[in-house]
């Protein structure tokens, strides 16, 4: 497993690059987040860990923007944050707040609790799915679409799609999709599903631009459909 670790601070990153090699990870140092955010679908990680100050503005907006490309695990290290920033960190997206200063034993522990709890069922337990001429591997994490070659699926493309195509023909409410794609509760972030689908549809629908699969039931959410061409 592989964490991606953003600290301003030699000292600090040094001792968290300790605590999260002793919960079993390769560590990734990295300077510029934003660059890390770009590289994300070539470089991804298991883990994200940020350590940020509280004058940091831009950290809400960089929660925001993993959160839109994956699933993984987000936590977030601070300092003199008040309840208020506290709250809008973890309804961007992360999945732990920790203040400063921390425990290094406390926080070794705390990531490995996170870590069973968001481990859930691994990809390739799960069963081929096939739905008209739509057929998702779990395995290898690729779908396949009439005679075309497999395509390769993201973390976040999959579970959209095997949600999808395990309700096939019921409209599923965008709040539901973002419950079970993304794994936390709330009001769903129309965009933030809005780009999930767009992304997905490149790669499944001939036509993208008029969807034959993934259909969208308007002001509710998206459907699967059994495409079949008369």
């Amino acid at each position: 497993m592989q964490a991606l670790l953003f600290s301003e601070y030699a000292d600090e990153a040094a001792v968290l690059t300790v605590v999260l090699q002793q919960a079993g990870f390769q560590v990734r140092s990295i300077k510029d987040l934003n660059r890390a955010i770009e590289l994300w679908p070539e470089q991804p990680a298991e883990l994200v860990v940020i350590s940020t100050t509280e004058n940091e503005p831009s950290v809400m907006l960089h929660v925001e923007q993993i959160r839109a490309q994956t699933a993984v695990t987000i936590i977030v290290i601070a300092e003199l944050l008040v309840e208020d920033r506290q709250v809008k960190l973890y309804e961007a997206g992360a999945d732990m707040v920790i203040l400063k200063p921390f425990s290094s034993r406390l926080l070794l522990a705390q990531i490995r609790a996170i870590l069973r709890r968001t481990a859930g069922m691994p990809f390739f337990s799960l069963p081929t799915l096939t739905q008209g001429d739509v057929s998702l591997d779990p395995s290898s994490r690729t779908v396949i679409v009439g005679s075309e070659a497999p395509t390769h699926l993201t973390h976040l493309e999959f579970r959209l799609l095997y949600t999808l195509m395990t309700h096939v023909g019921q409209i599923i409410p965008t709040q539901n999709i973002v419950e079970h794609v993304w794994g936390y509760t709330g009001e769903g972030n129309r965009e933030l599903v809005r780009g999930l689908v767009q992304r997905l549809r490149s790669k499944v629908e001939p036509d993208p631009r008029n969807p034959q699969y993934i259909c969208t039931e308007p002001g509710v959410g998206y459907y699967f459909s059994r495409y079949q061409e008369v």
